[in-house]
């Protein structure tokens, strides 16, 4: 029996049982038989969740790049790679090679040596969804350089502060992008975000749009001429399993975004062997992701997890609804897609919309439907299953986070029955529970509580970049020896797990987690602002959606409301990008706080979900009068 192939439910119980009693005999298994490692490590793991420090596969050397690409060559250099599907469907899909996608790789790596980015070095790369954004993460993987991907559709300030907060030396963008009907000036934000950036010394430009652009003397470039004079050979870099892959920032609960640092080996091994089994992938089938590689979605499931399985992995630069909404079920019909990977808010506008745009496409190549982001709710999960998955294909509503590196608990499918919003069981080596109030865990099932897990697996982040103080306050603080997600959780008499949401101020919008304190920091620096708070309430399409109560100052107090909701929602777009915009913004005299001044979200949550008769007691609040007139206001 293999353990990195799991075929039915009994198998499932079998490796899983085995991952937990023999942790590090099942992990150092599938490292051995499924990957190639230039050394073998000392020590499979040692950890220890109070300092926090996790290490795996310890002294082992290796280069992800050649498990994702070199030792594909012999065995399938001419299968495909990935098929690239351009936004405008005028425009040809471009089918990469695994040999090919060698000599691009090899190539852009050449290109950063060029420029003197070397072992450790962080590239920042603010890219489109055009086949240089994989082949730049692969070529600074190849290297050695860590990459930091920062997703093309931030503000000119969400990536200053995150290019400043890794000290970048290098970025990479392009002219411009497509997205749908429009085409966005992606270096001009680049432009803007680099005046407070002292430390980029060089600007990579790759060719999208053709359109005419400043370049900066002595710092911008551009990359296809460069390309051009590389050479396709590049030995890589041999690394520490332990040394730095990458850093991904994730929304947090408070100001600054938080860069999660993920290691090469533990996380290697770990994405493939979930995108594997999640996904059941066989040789010859060709896989889609719809996320974007900016976030970790695109990084472990478009790129890392299903490369290093040697499979056929899709990229797409478009939107759903672009020309029609039956994008995506073109897609699906014309590479006869086999595994196909969205989030819940695709799903749900895709279900609004006249089934004829399902129906006109034939999806029986589909074998494999996946959900990521947030929970899916009943409602688009039967949609999903009847007439996307015709009832034949099993859905895998997967849980896992930026920080956790690869998938944590999902159906396996044709192994795991599923059952709609229930992520149902953990992967194995994953040992999930609930935590109570109390901070002990909750026994048995039918139970609530915090979601936490009490062993370490391969992929989860070791730090936050620069600030170990937070990694630990954050994730380990709550609960003695436990890593703790941030998400309460539900278990049912079976043992699934429903993810209820987040416990903390971070709202889950389209699958994206927003911090409630950088979007209110950016409301607050409107002129005619005192003060802001925001919560989320329920939304057909995005799951969550934002509202904005805001107190004015006196001066503000005559202008136009509509004006100074747009001009409201402008500074978000800049601060943040159009992502964090609010749907409603409700202005008030007052926010209801309590007698030390913090602000009782609880309320503002009944005034926003319309439930005003579960606002419990208000009498302790300091002005508990001001309750009264927002309900009044309510939008």
């Amino acid at each position: 029996m293999s353990s990195y192939h799991i075929k039915n439910l009994e198998e499932y119980f079998q490796v899983y049982r085995k991952s937990i009693r023999y942790p590090e005999v099942f992990w150092e298994e599938i490292a051995e038989e499924h990957f190639l490692w230039r050394k073998k490590w000392d020590n499979v793991l040692s950890w220890d969740f109070q300092k926090p420090e996790i290490k795996w596969f310890e002294g082992a050397k290796l280069n992800i790049t050649e498990n994702c690409i070199d030792r594909h060559l012999g065995i399938r250099g001419d299968k495909t790679a990935i098929i690239w599907e351009p936004n405008d469907t005028n425009e040809k899909a471009q089918h990469i090679s695994y040999h090919d996608l060698y000599e691009r790789v090899n190539k852009f790596a050449n290109v950063l040596k060029g420029q003197g980015i070397r072992k450790g070095d962080r590239v920042c790369i603010y890219l489109p969804m055009i086949p240089e954004l994989a082949v730049s993460v692969l070529a600074c993987a190849r290297i050695g350089a860590i990459h930091s991907v920062v997703f093309a559709g931030f503000s000119a300030s969400a990536l200053a502060t995150r290019i400043n907060d890794c000290d970048c030396k290098i970025v990479l963008t392009s002219d411009g992008s497509y997205r749908g009907k429009k085409s966005i000036d992606l270096k001009g934000i680049v432009d803007e975000a680099l005046e407070t950036c002292p430390g980029v010394e060089t600007v990579l430009v790759a060719k999208r749009i053709n359109s005419d652009i400043p370049m900066v003397d002595g710092r911008d470039k551009w990359l296809e001429p460069l390309l051009k004079k590389a050479s396709s050979e590049c030995e890589p870099e041999i690394m520490d399993a332990e040394d730095p892959l990458f850093i991904l920032y994730t929304s947090g609960s408070t100001g600054m975004p938080k860069g999660m640092m993920h290691t090469t080996g533990g996380y290697m091994v770990y994405a493939a062997y979930t995108f594997k089994n999640v996904f059941q992938y066989k040789e010859e089938d060709v896989y889609w992701c719809t996320a974007d590689i900016g976030w970790i979605t695109g990084h472990s499931y478009i790129v890392y997890g299903p490369l290093a399985n040697g499979a056929t992995t899709v990229m797409f630069e478009g939107v759903p609804n672009y020309p029609d909404w039956g994008r995506f079920w073109e897609i699906v019909e014309k590479h006869k897609i086999n595994q196909f990977y969205t989030a819940p808010t695709a799903i749900r506008a895709l279900a609004k919309e006249d089934l004829k745009y399902v129906e006109d496409h034939d999806l029986s190549s589909l074998t494999v439907l996946g959900s990521v982001g947030e929970p899916i709710n009943e409602e688009a999960w039967h949609w999903y299953n009847d007439h996307i998955g015709k009832k034949v294909c099993p859905i895998s509503d997967t849980w896992w986070q930026t920080e956790t590196g690869g998938i944590m608990i999902s159906p396996i499918p044709f192994s795991t029955p599923t059952k709609p919003t229930y992520a149902s069981l953990p992967m194995p080596g994953i040992v999930p529970c609930l935590m109570g109030k109390d901070g002990k865990e909750v026994q048995g099932n039918q139970v609530l509580g915090r979601l936490a897990f009490k062993f370490p697996w391969p992929a989860m982040a070791r730090t936050i970049w620069g600030n170990h103080k937070r990694y630990k306050e954050t994730y380990f603080a709550d609960y003695d020896n436990y890593y703790f997600s941030g998400d309460g959780a539900m278990r049912d008499e079976v043992g699934y797990y429903r993810i209820t949401g987040r416990v903390d101020d971070v709202i889950i919008v389209s699958g994206h987690n927003l911090g409630s304190a950088p979007i209110e920091n950016a409301i607050n620096e409107h002129q005619g602002v005192a003060e802001s708070a925001i919560v989320g309430f329920p939304h057909d399409i995005k799951g969550n959606a934002l509202y904005g109560f805001v107190i004015l100052k006196d001066e503000a107090l005559d202008r136009d409301h509509d004006e100074l909701r747009r001009e409201i929602n402008q500074k978000i777009t800049e601060r943040i990008g159009p992502i964090a915009k609010l749907d409603k913004i409700q202005f008030t005299s007052g926010l209801p706080k309590t007698r030390s001044g913090k602000i009782m979200r609880r309320i503002l949550r009944c005034v926003a979900h319309n439930t005003p008769d579960e606002l419990g007691d208000t009498s302790t609040l300091l002005n508990p009068e001001v309750v009264q007139e927002i309900i009044d206001n309510a939008l």
